[in-house]
């Protein structure tokens, strides 16, 4: 027995849900590409927040220190500055703390 061919209105039902189906599909594109993104920017954002936690850490650590006379005496060397009854001497040419010439 030969299979019958459905009629016109079943077969046109059956692309206007195809259609349907298809327009649904396409309108979950975009917000799963911006779901997407936000993913990506949260992440990096993430990484972000430590990197700056990090330095918030090391901030907060040389705040403590600057009250320290090691510190101070330090920092004053950096400068230039000598202590009372020191002579400060400048060599040029000699190679510097990584090995290069100091100009």
């Amino acid at each position: 027995m030969p299979r019958r061919r459905p009629s016109r209105s079943k077969l046109a039902l059956r692309w206007v849900g195809a259609a349907i189906l298809v327009l649904i599909a396409l309108s979950y594109i975009h917000p799963l590409t911006s779901y997407r993104h936000a993913r990506g920017e949260v992440s990096q954002r993430q990484t972000e927040i430590s990197q700056l936690e990090r330095s918030n850490d090391e901030l907060a650590q040389r705040l403590m220190d600057t009250g320290k006379s090691e510190f101070v005496v330090r920092e004053a060397r950096r400068l230039g500055l000598v202590r009372e009854g020191e002579h400060l001497f400048i060599v040029k040419g000699v190679g510097g703390p990584e090995g290069r010439s100091v100009p």
